[in-house]
Order: structure tokens, then C-alpha cells, then sequence
């Protein structure tokens, strides 16, 4: 294939939203800038000293992949996991079987601690329990968590679903941690809907849903 060469210096660049730059593509008919990881916002939830925060719409076949992105995510009570569950249909249990991994990276505020390592007691092997994505958030005013979790082809009804999550915060001992996890749930059936909670106590926050085009 040709490779085609644009000079910049012969563009008029001035923003105007008549002046957006399209190219072709043969996608089903889709412009290439429509294509290949467009985020969709579908929904925003804020959590306001909030026991669990349930997405149980927009997450079907429209998209193959599905991101949660959390912002400020702070619990009432000190040294708490955020975690989260799935179910099917219109099923409230969030009880879905899991197997799971998860590692974190350690950076204390003195300078005086680092750490990298494999967490045996956060994963899950076959569980149904809510899957932890950070480790001990602290409750102080100032100290919270960020992250994103990605859920890939939730409606199909032929292979597992699997997840993957990193995630960013304020330990209870001044130290900045991140988390990753990465797993499935065993299950063909269709996810259709999400919950996301600390282990204990509420949480103020605010989590957005985004299919991926």
C-alpha cells in the first residue's frame, strides 16, 4: 500500500469545527478517527458517604469492552478495600465465580521503604467473594484513591470474561501504593451489571462508565 504524505506547512490549522480532519476508511463505513479506542461515556455515579455504587444498565452487546474510571475515591472508615463484583441479568447476589491475580508496587512519603510484590491473600481461585482492587485506602481528608478497570466483552456468551485494573492511592501510612489485578469470571453467561464498595464502612467518590468503541 502507498504511503500518501500531507505537507503541514500547506494546511490551514486555524480551529474551526468545519476544519476537523477525516480520513477514509473501509471499517463498515466508519471514519478511521471513529474507530480503534473512541471512549463513549454512558453513565456517572457519585458516591456520597454511599454503602455500594451499582452500575445495572448500558452494559451489553453494544461494546466489546467496557471501562470504569474512578476518581477520588475516599472510605469513611480508615484502612479499607475497594472492591467489586458482577452478576447476570437482573441478579443482585454479585456473587460470580472469580480467579484472580494481584501485585503492588510500595513507595513510602519518608523515602524509607519500597516494595514489589505478589499479594497470595487478595487473589481469589475459583471465589465468589467482591474481588479487592486497592489495598488499605486511608479515611484522612486528603487521602484517597484513582483508577481505571477494564471489563472485556461482557455479553459473550461463548468464553469467560475477563477483567484487568490498576489502580493508584494514599495508603493509611503515607505511602503511595498501586495495584494491579487482572482475572475472569467462569462463567459464558452475560455480565450485565456491576457493584463497587469498600469492605467495610461508605465512601464518597465519583465512578464513570465508558464503552470503547
Amino acid at each position: 500500500m502507498a504511503l500518501s504524505k500531507v505537507n503541514f506547512n500547506s494546511m490551514n490549522v486555524t480551529p474551526s469545527a468545519s476544519k476537523a480532519i477525516k480520513f477514509n476508511s473501509n471499517n463498515n463505513g466508519l471514519e478511521a478517527a471513529d474507530v480503534g479506542g473512541n471512549l463513549i461515556l454512558l453513565s456517572t455515579q457519585t458516591a456520597s458517604s454511599s454503602s455500594t455504587i451499582s452500575f445495572t444498565s448500558n452494559i451489553d452487546s453494544t461494546y466489546k469492552e467496557y471501562i470504569f474510571k474512578f476518581y477520588d475515591l475516599n472510605p469513611g472508615t480508615d484502612a479499607s478495600y475497594f472492591q467489586f463484583q458482577a452478576d447476570t441479568g437482573t441478579n443482585t447476589s454479585y456473587n460470580q465465580t472469580m480467579t484472580t491475580t494481584w501485585f503492588n508496587s510500595y513507595h513510602n512519603e519518608a523515602d524509607s521503604g519500597t516494595n514489589l510484590g505478589y499479594s497470595t491473600g487478595d487473589d481469589q481461585a475459583q471465589g465468589t467473594s467482591f474481588q479487592s482492587i486497592t489495598g488499605l485506602i486511608g479515611n484522612g481528608a486528603d487521602e484517597s484513591g484513582a483508577g481505571i478497570l477494564h471489563i472485556f466483552d461482557p455479553s459473550n456468551s461463548t468464553f469467560t470474561k475477563h477483567y484487568m485494573s490498576r489502580m493508584q492511592y494514599l495508603d493509611r501510612n503515607d505511602a503511595s501504593i498501586e495495584i494491579y489485578s487482572a482475572g475472569y469470571f467462569n462463567t459464558t453467561t452475560a455480565l450485565t451489571r456491576f457493584q463497587f464498595k469498600f469492605h467495610q464502612g461508605n465512601f464518597d467518590g465519583v465512578i464513570k462508565l465508558y464503552g470503547v468503541l
